[in-house]
């Protein structure tokens, strides 16, 4: 898997699925931007974790729904490294309840911490990148976005409405060498799950043709081959990572 660029901003990186990507894309050769929002002592054991096994990291703390944050963390690592080739816009939260008992702002809180994060990072990295003519953007949306969930219309909403804006960045941004693309994760193995009971867990499994939950592996893998130039004729794709759960 071969990397034109040199660097990645992870948004939501200090634990579960965004801690793994990080830790996968800094062994394919690249130095990666750990965001958070809160812990650093989580964020700081993430990057010497990988600095101690020879690759690249560093820490950066931000509010990925604050455009002016959002904007000074790309400036500072540009004035780090001189670029910005990858952003994987990978933050997010969930409030789930039935939508009958959901306020208005169980929907709009989710809606700006998932999709109005992704939008201010796609929409930032377009105008760095665009200075080169090359970057890619990988957007971490959901199975749920696709199919849908009982529980969970705002974090539905969320990641449906980052899919279909994926595409339209991939329009805008493919005459200047810029791609994006979506990864939907089924259920994966992280803190969100593990407080499932054994039942609704091997519920899932039931219902999953691959007979397991994922791995937050398998979709550090897929986030790395759609950066890399292996994926350079891809743009405005939805990768499927679900164990064909939803197919």
């Amino acid at each position: 898997m071969e990397f034109s660029g040199k660097n990645v901003l992870i948004t939501g990186a200090s634990r579960g699925i965004g801690a793994q990507i990080a830790k996968t894309l800094a062994s394919k050769g690249l130095k990666v931007w750990i965001n958070y929002r809160s812990k650093p002592e989580i964020a700081d054991a993430l990057c010497e974790e990988i600095t101690k096994n020879g690759f690249k990291a560093a820490v950066i703390k931000f509010d990925a729904t604050n455009e002016d944050d959002f904007i000074e963390a790309i400036k500072t690592i540009i004035d780090s490294d001189g670029e910005l080739s990858y952003l994987v816009n990978n933050a997010g939260i969930t409030n789930d309840k039935l939508a009958i008992r959901m306020k208005l702002e169980d929907f709009t809180s989710v809606i700006n911490a998932n999709l109005t994060s992704a939008f201010i990072g796609s929409k930032e990295a377009l105008k760095v990148m665009s200075k080169k003519r090359f970057g890619s953007v990988v957007n971490i949306a959901s199975i749920v976005g696709e199919m849908g969930n009982a529980g969970q219309v705002n974090y539905s909403a969320s990641k449906g409405g980052m899919i279909a804006m994926s595409k339209s960045f991939a329009k805008e941004g493919a005459s200047r060498g810029i791609r994006f693309n979506c990864v939907t994760p089924g259920f994966i193995a992280t803190d969100m799950t593990e407080v499932l009971s054994d039942e609704i867990k091997q519920g899932y499994i039931n219902a999953i043709p691959l007979k397991r939950l994922g791995d937050p592996k398998d979709i550090a893998n897929a986030v790395a081959f759609l950066l890399s130039d292996d994926a350079g004729y891809i743009t405005g794709e939805v990768l499927k990572v679900n164990g064909g759960l939803y197919m």
